[in-house]
């Protein structure tokens, strides 16, 4: 399994590890997400766009995120399967209350988020 790991990231980076499940690239974040902590995880997503078909974000260790991480999302979005992963209640309630929920794909854990 290939992966790559941020140990070296500050401790507010919301990029968390990232690795191939399958036919899918994993990027895991954490904590809270807002303009000042987004763009290493905005790197990595685009990143991960540029290599890969599918992405799951693993969003079940984000505790607060803002309208940033949704901007990011749906701009990632137009260069690749972006799957949102295990979003905690608040993350599901701001795609909710954005009607990003119909926009963007959302699954219950990583391993229903992979390509069949």
């Amino acid at each position: 399994m290939t992966t790559e790991d941020f140990a070296g990231q500050a401790a507010d980076s919301p990029l968390g590890a990232q690795y191939a499940a399958g036919d899918a690239w994993v990027v895991t974040a954490r904590g809270e997400v807002d303009l000042n902590n987004l763009p290493p995880l905005t790197d990595a997503l685009a990143r991960a766009a540029e290599k890969h078909a599918v992405i799951v974000l693993d969003a079940s260790a984000i505790t607060f995120a803002d309208s940033t991480l949704l901007n990011v999302l749906l701009s990632v979005r137009r260069s690749a399967d972006l799957r949102i992963a295990a979003p905690g209640p608040q993350i599901r309630r701001l795609l909710e209350l954005t009607g990003a929920d119909q926009v963007l794909s959302v699954y219950a854990h990583v391993e229903a988020a992979q390509p069949a």
